[in-house]
């Protein structure tokens, strides 16, 4: 089974509230996940409030194969909750 880190959208149109979950590779976007880690809300004001994340989990998922988005690999290495070498992002998967 791929797990894949991903982010789900919620709020309302023109404030977006992202949760960052675990996934299974085959799950649509805003599909059943096996483990919410935390959120993301771009448009918050204060940089503490703006990425909430249950590190400790995240280094479990990671550690067992999970891999980030391409998009939250690069919300993880703007913050620096990981460092810039460490994480590869998931391949997308090509379309026919």
């Amino acid at each position: 089974m791929a797990v894949r880190i991903r982010l789900t959208r919620a709020g309302r149109k023109n404030t977006p509230f992202f949760r960052i979950a675990v996934f299974d590779g085959r799950t649509r976007r805003d599909g059943v996940y096996l483990e919410r880690l935390g959120h993301y809300t771009p448009t918050a004001k204060d940089e503490d409030k703006k990425i909430v994340i249950n590190k400790e989990r995240l280094e479990h998922w990671m550690k067992h194969g999970a891999k980030p988005s391409e998009a939250l690999t690069a919300i993880f290495r703007k913050t620096g909750i990981i460092a810039k070498k460490a994480a590869k992002p998931a391949a997308k998967k090509k379309t026919k």
